[in-house]
């Protein structure tokens, strides 16, 4: 299919639910709802430049749009709900990092995907170099190795997690883990640049501080800002107002915006995430006699848990299906060539997202934390959060987790709302939003942030300010 222009969608790739160019100018795949808003504008949006094509997706074939705004054409394309940003070969764009407990994302403004991504990890040998030749093993130990480097290695290093619950707790191998990425990774002269960083809602002020005095002195940044995780998925998502559960390694937030304006009051934490459910894995795997509890294990139960775990939508029939037949028994490879297999571990480990008293947490499940955050807000915005639930974060992503939270929310709201009354319920509408790339999608809101804040220097907390301020330049970002 050829545009009239002489822009050849003919290079378009389908890959992941969306569309990338094939050729070098800048295609922007957008919501239709913002185009159209766009077009009808009755100024020009400084998005909207003459150097893009800005693509959304309705029904039917490609229909120009008369209204232009500096020389960009609209095109009307099938539906979908996720715009793709041009990659910017300018590698004096903004760099974005987003900085988790279990991984971390680099790459730059305006990208679709994260140049680099690998484990929030630093290794420490426990062999000597001598030793390790004798093992046999060709990997060049160092004295300090960082992330995907510390993963292919892990068995032969002690491992450190900078990260605990989404806060650095451990400066030097933080940065460590940042030297990797700037210097190794992204090869890149970080003075002078901005830089996008990210951190989990109710993140302490210090770590906030001390995170962007790292970025401005050690590593000479021209400016930085600094954005809420969750908030940076819903922009990915195309939205202003929703509820984000924000599921990664660390913890698990619960975020409700109204109108891009985050309801700091009503923000949730639950203190079970990634992490608990691969220790809640080990324990399961050591009582069918698999030993798999040294740091360096770690990793590789982590594997297991992504490739094997899932969240049950049923348990009471999961756990008759486990204990009367094979059905639900899986075999994995370890590294080490041992063959395992895991059967109702498969669904048992996740669990404790709906009980976290499975492991010893305190606090009510994923679905009933998020029930209770949308049921303490306003009566009038209530109905808009239910119908806008954004699932973020790598511990969204094991199959079954929607439905499971759809079920749940809607037999608490039978229960507490309607008392037990089931004619009502048809009534009440929850809609949840699972994109495929929510793995990425905090990554991929701070790619669209840092591209729309290119040309705004006043966005940005700058060297000078924080020279001249100190921690005090950090209050321009807003409340937190």
């Amino acid at each position: 299919m050829a545009v009239e222009d002489g822009w050849d969608l003919q290079g378009w790739i389908p890959a992941g639910g969306a569309l990338y160019p094939g050729g070098n100018r800048e295609v922007w795949l957008m919501p239709q709802a913002y185009v159209a808003a766009a077009a009808t504008s009755p100024s020009p949006n400084p998005l909207f430049r003459s150097s893009r094509l800005f693509v959304s997706y309705s029904a039917g074939r490609p229909n120009r749009n008369n209204r232009q705004h500096g020389g960009s054409p609209h095109w009307y394309v099938p539906n979908i709900s996720h715009f793709v940003l041009p990659f910017h070969a300018d590698r004096l764009s903004s760099a974005v990092l987003d900085g988790g407990t279990g991984f971390l994302k680099a790459g730059y403004a305006g990208q679709n995907f994260p140049d680099h991504q690998y484990p929030s990890i630093v290794g420490r040998p426990i062999l000597r170099t001598e030793e390790s030749q004798s093992l046999g093993n060709d990997i060049k130990l160092k004295d300090i190795m960082c992330g995907d480097e510390a993963a292919a290695a892990r068995s032969m290093l002690q491992i450190s997690y900078p990260m605990e619950n989404g806060i650095v707790k451990r400066w030097e191998d933080m940065q460590h883990l940042w030297d990797y990425t700037f210097f190794d990774k992204m090869n890149v002269n970080p003075q002078g640049r901005n830089i996008l960083l990210t951190e989990p809602p109710m993140n302490p002020l210090k770590n906030r501080e001390q995170m962007c005095e790292v970025m401005f002195e050690r590593y000479q940044f021209g400016g930085v800002y600094v954005a809420i995780q969750a908030v940076l998925a819903l922009y990915a998502q195309g939205l202003s107002s929703g509820v984000v559960v924000d599921s990664g390694d660390g913890v698990t937030h619960i975020v409700p915006v109204y109108e891009s304006t985050v309801l700091n009051h009503l923000t949730r934490r639950l203190d079970v995430a990634g992490r608990d459910v691969t220790r809640n894995l080990i324990g399961l795997l050591l009582r069918r006699g698999y030993a798999l509890n040294r740091t360096a294990d770690f990793e590789t139960v982590r594997g297991i848990k992504e490739k094997l775990c899932y969240v049950s939508y049923d348990l009471a029939l999961d756990q008759r299906l486990s204990e009367d037949t094979t059905t639900l028994v899986e075999s994995y490879t370890l590294p080490d060539g041992r063959v395992i297999r895991v059967g109702s571990e498969r669904f048992e480990a996740p669990e404790c997202l709906f009980q976290p008293h499975l492991v010893d947490v305190e606090q009510p499940g994923i679905a009933e934390f998020l029930f209770n955050t949308i049921q303490a807000a306003d009566v009038d915005i209530r109905s808009s959060l239910y119908r806008a639930i954004v699932l973020s974060g790598g511990s969204s992503m094991y199959p079954g987790l929607p439905s499971r939270m759809e079920k749940e929310i809607k037999q608490l709201w039978l229960t507490k709302v309607l008392g037990g009354n089931p004619e009502r319920l048809g009534k009440f509408k929850v809609r949840i939003e699972d994109p495929p790339r929510r793995r990425h999608m905090v990554f991929l809101g701070g790619a669209v942030l840092a591209n729309i804040m290119a040309d705004k220097e006043n966005m940005w907390v700058t060297k000078q300010e924080w020279e001249e301020q100190g921690a005090r330049a950090l209050e321009k970002l807003g409340a937190r």
